[in-house]
């Protein structure tokens, strides 16, 4: 069997909150983790509105608080960070 991955960008819906895409970020974390997924990552991305995953070491937190067995990590494009 192939081991399966999430990528989440942790989009900020439309009249949202930044809260309520982590919550949605942790609750699909834990979605993957009983379906079997074997990893949960964040797309990274700094300087776009509407996207909360640009503070990783929160986000990973977040989610591995909210999970118990799936691995995390977190990559991202950093140009217009640098």
């Amino acid at each position: 069997m192939i081991d399966l991955s999430v990528l989440d960008l942790i989009t900020v819906r439309q009249g949202g909150t930044v809260g309520e895409a982590l919550a949605d970020a942790a609750d699909l974390a834990r979605t993957a983790e009983q379906a079997g997924y074997k990893r949960f990552w964040v797309a990274e991305h700094h300087g776009s509105e509407g996207i909360a995953g640009g503070a990783t070491s929160v986000v990973l937190a977040h989610i591995g608080g909210a999970t118990s067995t799936i691995r995390i990590g977190a990559g991202g494009i950093m140009l217009p960070n640098h």
